[in-house]
Formats: C-alpha cells, structure tokens, sequence
C-alpha cells in the first residue's frame, strides 16, 4: 500500500500516523515537534502543564505542599508553561501543523483550550468525554481543526448533531478509539473485552457513519503497533491511524527515564486495567503504586490541584485510593515507588528506544 498525505481542516499532514497526547509530560515539545518535523502530527498534551521543566513556568507562591504540587487548575493548567512547550515544539517543526490533547472530563477545559488556540495549537483532539461543547470553546479561533475523540457511530451522530445545530459546524477529522488504548478508555471495565467493541469491529461503522456527515476523515485509534496494522487500518477505511505507546520508546519523548525502562521491563501480564477517579477505567503497567493500594499504603489523597471534574475534588480520589494528577507527575518526576506509568496494551512489546526519525522510517517502510 501506498501511503498518502491526509487533510485535517485547512492543514496537511504528509504521513498517516497521529502520535497520541499523553500527560502528565510524555507528549511535550521534544516529541510532538520531531514527529510534526518527520511528517507526522505532533501533539502536545495539555495535562499537567504546570510541572514543566520542574515547574520553571510557575512562580513560587503559586506552588503549595513539599511534594511541589500545582495549586489549582490555573496552575496545574499553566498557560505559561503550554506556550513554552508551543514555542520549543516550533523550533523543532518550523509552521508544520502541531495539535493540542485536551480532555473534556478535565477542570477549566473551555480555558485550556483557548490557551492552546493563543500558544499556537493548529488542531485541538478531545476525548475522555463526549465533547459537545467543543465548538464553543474554540469559536473565537475559525482557523483551529476541531478533532473529537469517540467510541461508537452512535457518538458520532449524537456530536454531529449536536455541532451542526448549535454552531453549524462539524468536526474536521475524528478519532475511533478501541479499548486497547493506553490510560483513559471510552468504555466500562467489562465492555473493554468484549469483541463487538473491538477496534476492528467499531472502525467501519464510524466511517460509514462520517460519510452521512460529508466524509469526515476518520483517525483510528487504540492498539496499533507497526506497519501491518497501519495497513490493516487504513485497508478498513481510516486515512490515519493515532499511535502513542509506541513513541514512548523513543529518544525524544518527553517523560522521564524510569518510565521508559518500566515499560522495557514490563511483561504482558503486569499490564492491567486499573480503577481512575476519572469513573472510567485506564490502562497502564501494576507497579508498587497498585500494592499499596491494595494494601491502604498508598500516598494520603490530598485534591490540590483540582485536575479532573468528575473527581469532585478528591472524592472519587479516594474512593479509588489514588490521586490521579499527583500519580501520573510522579511518573513524569520518575518516582517508581508512587507513579503511575500509563501505557497501551502492546507496551510490553517495547524493546529497545529508537529517535522519533527511526520509528517513523519503520512504521512507514516496514520493521525490517
């Protein structure tokens, strides 16, 4: 099969490969600029922002605790840090089209999104919700592609007609996520396994569905590995694929050392499902952080950063037994005894860390 160039809106992306948006940290300016700059789609998670460059971005009063925690959404969603990492990503990728993951279940999403549209996002992606508001988030900014996240053609439906009739707009691409994916899925613990929510199975639907809208591009998501299963996705109508475990494995990406050798040393087995104060399961690998949870020795579950809604300021926390906003920067921090290190359900199939130039040459041309 012959690759080709794809359109998300106004902007060209050369290759058919989205790297995912992962937060807290593993998608910042380093790796979303060298995929943009190899041809791909660069996105920058808007997670966590405030932890960038050991909270460089943040001025000291505006920290609080020992642990350095982000005080509030304001801070954990720093602006100045999220145009800092545009900035840097840019000098990486020259005006090659670079995105935004914005998750809709997170804390001030209306404002980071408008933040990301100022720092120079050409393309905002948002899942972990249905985002029906989308469009009112980013209507002072025509140019930016709008790119929603879905798990079923019903989703699709429901959001284009929703989009259409509120703002007379549709998304400019769209992504179908299966529940192989690495963190936040779109479906309940027990759906996750069944084989009709399966990515093969869920992809064609929502490609039949994209073509009642006008033939909205369709970005299939959750699982993918390598070159054959590019093929096989595109084969079954999508005219990209996201990939994100895979680019953890790469010199460039941003998270910390000790998370890339966790995932090289993870087996399949120590890949799970875990509970999220999100109300949806995540995957990632069990590490001391899921023992200590088991055993109520986990770290005390303290809401300072107020990062997700549907946690309601660390009720569903500790409910869970986990912050996840403290967890997942501790994995960025490389804390293994209380990070949360997530990845897809192929991460144990990470052998080796490769630049970001040589993966793409390989997904492109084929592992061998």
């Amino acid at each position: 099969m012959t690759f080709k160039s794809f359109k998300i809106g106004k902007y060209t992306i050369e290759k058919p490969i989205i790297q995912g948006g992962m937060g807290v940290g593993i998608s910042w300016d380093q790796l979303a600029g060298n995929v943009s700059k190899e041809g791909g789609l660069g996105v920058i998670s808007a997670v966590g922002t405030g932890v960038y460059k050991n909270r460089k971005y943040l001025d000291d009063k505006e920290m609080v605790g020992k642990d350095h925690r982000p005080l509030e959404a304001i801070n954990f969603y720093s602006f100045k840090a999220l145009q800092k990492i545009f900035e840097n990503a840019r000098e990486i990728c020259g005006d090659k089209p670079l995105a935004a993951n914005i998750l809709y279940a997170q804390t001030d999403y209306d404002r980071v999104v408008q933040d990301a549209c100022k720092a120079g996002a050409n393309i905002i992606i948002t899942g972990a919700g249905l985002p029906l508001t989308m469009p009112e988030a980013a209507k002072e900014y025509p140019d930016v592609a709008l790119v929603p996240i879905v798990s079923t053609a019903k989703a699709l439906r429901i959001l284009c007609r929703r989009w259409k009739k509120t703002h007379n707009r549709l998304p400019d691409a769209v992504i179908v996520e299966g529940p192989l994916s690495g963190g936040h899925q779109g479906f309940k613990y027990e759906e996750c396994f069944l084989s009709e929510n399966q990515l093969e199975e869920i992809l064609p639907p929502v490609v039949e569905e994209a073509k009642e809208w006008g033939d909205i591009p369709v970005i299939a998501a959750g699982g993918i590995w390598d070159h054959d299963d590019i093929v096989r996705m595109l084969e079954l109508g999508a005219v990209a694929v996201q990939m994100g475990t895979r680019f953890i494995g790469t010199v460039e990406c941003d998270t910390s050392d000790v998370m890339k050798e966790i995932l090289l040393n993870a087996k399949e087995e120590d890949i799970k499902l875990f509970k999220s104060p999100v109300g949806y399961p995540a995957r990632g690998v069990k590490t001391q952080l899921q023992a200590s949870i088991e055993a109520g020795t986990a770290p005390k579950v303290a809401c300072i950063s107020n990062c997700v809604a549907p946690c309601h300021r660390g009720v569903e926390a500790k409910a869970v037994g986990y912050c996840i906003a403290d967890r997942l920067t501790d994995a960025y921090d490389g804390i293994v005894e209380t990070g949360l290190f997530f990845t897809g359900s192929n991460g144990y199939r990470l052998n080796e860390i490769i630049t970001v130039k040589a993966l793409m040459d390989k997904l492109m041309n084929g592992e061998e």
